[in-house]
């Protein structure tokens, strides 16, 4: 079966391999010798690495070039969460070293251990077929898989400190909308009437748990002999506590289905259109009877996912429009930004039924 490969390092976005070399020798002896180097296709925030060393292949994470939005790219913390979900969230990769001097390599940076795996994208890999059947479980396995991340018992992990959930909404809804005002270039949309909405119609938090923040099909590992088991859950820098359907309605932004108007079906990034997947009304009410919780609405939600990938969008677009990232499709992001805008206000005034 297809496992997930790098391609080469963007322009930009190299190493230093000498640097880098020594550290690892210095780190462990067996790791000395030539670094075969690639780059993981994803990393439109923090930049995926796959290193060839001594027999061994290592993942390196690090933050992008450039300006960095305020707390974003922390390493360190993604650290700690992935050490302290060891033993208690079976899906996390094995952490190998944290390095926080920026002199080496220009950044922080961690290295662990690679889960070899099949990472589903736009559509399935080639080599890759299922029925109906096999979508429908896997979609409800990738559910469960997320469910499951919610149920973590943070205080036994370690994590009970890992963030503040009393207000998690309204914080939330007012960062997002800050970051997208600091990120705002010359050619972009205001959304000055979406970022209201949200405000006016925050509901109360149904509860608080350890959050992933990036929760979606390519950020899951699937395991090459059985592509409907779940066998590693990646890319944790936006995990925190707070409002389990937050972290849904994020997830559901990248959910294309039919039906969808064609421009955001050009968006999709991830196969939900097969055959047997649930679609976003579908997964709402499966989650919700899997952890019996009900809610008159999950349209807020829903329009706060969708801003909240606008804004991550458009934080990209603004290296790309600065000349920090020379990532021509991160050129691209801003047609996709204006479109959102207008979007979002017609699902505000006519919310499907």
């Amino acid at each position: 079966m297809t496992v997930d490969r790098p391609r080469a390092v963007r322009p930009g976005e190299e190493l230093d391999l000498a640097a880098l070399g020594d550290y690892l020798r210095a780190l462990d002896p067996g790791l000395a010798g030539p670094i075969e180097l690639g780059q993981f296709r994803a990393g439109a925030s923090n930049l995926t690495y796959l290193l060839s060393v001594g027999g061994r292949e290592l993942v390196l994470r690090r933050p992008p070039p450039g300006r960095k939005a305020k707390s974003a790219h922390d390493m360190g913390r993604e650290v700690r969460v992935l050490r302290a979900l060891r033993g208690h969230y079976p899906y996390v990769p094995e952490v190998i070293a944290f390095c926080d001097d920026p002199a080496l390599l220009g950044s922080d940076f961690y290295l662990m251990e690679r889960i070899r795996g099949i990472i589903l994208r736009k559509n399935l890999p080639e080599g890759l077929q299922l029925s109906r059947e096999q979508v429908a479980q896997l979609c409800r396995t990738v559910v469960d898989t997320q469910i499951g991340l919610h149920e973590v018992d943070v205080a036994a992990a370690g994590l009970a400190d890992l963030g503040r959930p009393e207000g998690y909404v309204r914080r939330q809804v007012e960062g997002w909308s800050e970051r997208f005002r600091a990120a705002r270039t010359p050619n972009a949309p205001s959304y000055e009437r979406v970022m209201a909405w949200l405000a006016e119609h925050r509901p109360a938090e149904v509860g608080a748990c350890l959050i992933h923040g990036d929760f979606r099909f390519d950020n899951l590992v699937l395991d090459p002999e059985d592509p409907l088991r779940v066998i590693g859950v990646l890319d944790w820098e936006m995990a925190t506590l707070g409002d389990p359907l937050m972290d849904l309605g994020a997830s559901l932004a990248y959910w294309m289905q039919k039906g969808d108007p064609w421009l955001l079906r050009l968006m999709r990034l991830q196969p939900t259109h097969l055959p047997g997947m649930m679609t976003r009304d579908q997964v709402v009410a499966y989650y919700l009877e899997r952890r019996g919780l009900e809610i008159p609405s999950f349209d807020f939600y829903r329009v706060y996912g969708v801003f909240r990938l606008v804004v991550i969008m458009q934080q990209i677009y603004w290296r790309y429009f600065h000349g920090q990232t020379r990532t021509k499709r991160f050129g691209r992001f801003i047609w996709l930004i204006k479109y959102l805008e207008g979007y979002l206000e017609r699902l505000i005034k006519h919310p499907p039924r």
